[in-house]
């Protein structure tokens, strides 16, 4: 254990040092300098950035979980991001940085009114808060106190070591977010991502050898023959993601997600330029190609090792098979590029959640006249507190009978699709008024709610009953349509008056293309295409 705590901290330490070293000149003390690293940031950078904030516990816990309980559908979440970063490359992106937008509501407040930005700022701020930061924070200390059987360590209950966890997390988060702002946390992505990447890949690798006794491809064999059922991406109604689904909600939210949120399009947005952006997010979606490997397969291995003394929490599953599987002297390597994983996805999510806040809220609404230093300490006290918060937040988070990372996405359709359904038409529709994109928002909300929130008079709405039993992903498309079919109408019949035009080039950063978009996008979707008939019925499953 004394190796482990060594190798962790010395690894962890080792990052913090060198990020702060490489950013340490770097001016922060504006709001674009702190926020957006200063419009500065490269493809190879931007790609690593994207993949450590969206990488973290709930994929690595979530997402091997579902593998355990079920099969590889929950694929869905990453090989289908791909899909939708060639979409944001070439559509939303483009559009974001002509006008130089620091955050997602600056649009829909130049769209449509300042009233409906400060409603989708509170939907994001709100999310952010009360799920995205929290559940980072508990997956985390979920996993790590797997890894290091801190309960049987230190001799504590389950819930005081999920606390210990949490508070380290959060401490750490906070000083990367004094330290740096979004430039320091970019850097040290791009250096844990180097770790995550051989980590990652370790788990399976170690996992099959420990099945086939030394032979891994013998026990690739052994898992495939012993279930091939769970090598099937194909996912059923009952599955976390039936493949119909890929066409409809699961599309939305991977382009919300990609494309809209806040936490994720602030590494693109703050890019060089248009060719780094776009070279960026491609390669980002080159290597979610991967996924499955480190996400999902070691899940499946794991109900293999442990089907004769079966796991009672699924999301476990890879904590547990990390332990069974990791030579001890890899175990602090392997925890310290985990950890890393986790406090990229808990700061950028602060350091959104900051920016959104200082920029959307403070700077118009508190101190219009505070100048850029006050905004960058105001928003660095903000983040503290919004740390606080989320860690007397976290362990409060209750299990989920479909494990963490499906819950995530079901609580994250309060405001992600009625969120993205605003800004889709926006861009493709000029006429749609201000007060539609408002009803829009609560409709969707109220809507989705009333499908996902037991309640005793269900059979009294007309409908709400079958529409109840549909797929969370489903309902979601259902009401996506509902609502442009209610703006476009709106549009037609009391057409805006905003002038808004999205053509014109304000040139904050160049907005030259990359010449090699178009081929490399050909060459992903292909990819696609062949990893689900690959795990298919037509492939290993069958």
């Amino acid at each position: 254990m004394s190796l482990t705590i060594v190798s962790f901290v010395g690894f962890t330490a080792l990052v913090l040092g060198i990020s702060y070293y490489i950013t340490r000149k770097n001016d922060t003390s504006s709001q674009e300098g702190y926020f957006l690293a200063g419009r500065g940031l490269t493809g190879w950078v931007i790609a690593a950035s994207l993949l450590l904030t969206n990488l973290s516990t709930e994929q690595m816990v979530g997402l091997n979980g579902q593998g355990y309980m079920f099969n590889m559908s929950g694929m869905g979440y990453e090989v289908g991001a791909s899909l939708a970063l060639i979409i944001v490359a070439f559509f939303f992106l483009p559009r974001y940085l002509k006008k130089g937008y620091a955050t997602i509501p600056d649009f829909i407040g130049e769209r449509y009114d300042a009233t409906t930005k400060q409603f989708v700022n509170f939907l994001f701020l709100a999310g952010y808060v009360l799920i995205l930061l929290p559940t980072v924070l508990y997956s985390g200390a979920i996993g790590m106190g797997g890894i290091f059987d801190i309960m049987g360590t230190f001799h504590v209950d389950y819930m005081t070591a999920i606390i210990v966890v949490v508070v380290a997390i959060g401490v750490l988060g906070v000083t990367y977010s004094l330290a740096g702002g979004l430039r320091i946390m970019a850097i040290a992505d791009t250096l844990n991502g180097i770790g995550l990447i051989i980590g990652g890949l370790m788990i399976p690798v170690f996992a099959l050898l420990y099945v086939g006794h030394g032979d891994m491809i013998g026990g690739l064999k052994t898992v495939i023959e012993a279930h091939p059922d769970k090598f099937n991406a194909i996912g059923g109604p009952s599955d976390p993601v039936p493949f119909l689904t890929m066409f409809t909600g699961m599309f939305l939210v991977n382009l919300f997600y990609w494309g809209c949120n806040q936490t994720i399009i602030q590494r693109a947005l703050a890019a060089k330029n248009l060719k780094e952006g776009q070279k960026g997010l491609l390669l980002a979606a080159t290597f979610k190609l991967f996924g499955p490997l480190y996400l999902i397969i070691p899940g499946i291995v794991a109900f293999h090792i442990f089907q004769d003394a079966p796991l009672e929490i699924g999301d476990m599953a890879y904590p547990m098979l990390v332990n069974k599987v990791l030579p001890f002297y890899l175990t602090g390597f392997f925890a310290a590029v985990l950890f890393g994983a986790i406090l990229s996805s808990f700061n950028a999510a602060l350091n959104s959640t900051s920016t959104l806040f200082m920029l959307n809220i403070y700077k118009p609404y508190i101190k219009p006249d505070a100048s850029d230093k006050q905004v960058v300490f105001a928003g660095k006290v903000v983040a503290i507190i919004l740390a606080v918060f989320s860690m007397c937040v976290a362990p409060l988070i209750a299990k989920a009978p479909s494990g963490l990372f499906n819950y995530l996405q079901m609580v994250n359709g309060f405001y992600n699709v009625p969120i993205f359904t605003l800004i889709i038409f926006g861009m493709l529709n000029k006429t749609a008024p201000a007060w539609s994109a408002k009803v829009t928002l609560i409709f969707f909300i109220i809507a989705y709610g009333l499908t996902q929130i037991p309640f005793a008079g269900k059979e009294m709405i007309p409908l709400l009953g079958p529409l109840s039993s549909l797929h969370f992903l489903h309902i979601m498309a259902i009401l996506f349509v509902i609502a442009i079919a209610f703006m476009y109408v709106a549009g037609k019949f009391a057409p805006s008056t905003n002038t808004y035009d999205d053509s014109k080039d304000l040139h904050v950063v160049d907005t030259t293309p990359w010449n090699k978009s178009v081929v490399m996008s050909v060459a992903i979707v292909l990819c696609v295409f062949a990893i689900y008939v690959i795990f298919s019925k037509f492939g290993i499953a069958g």
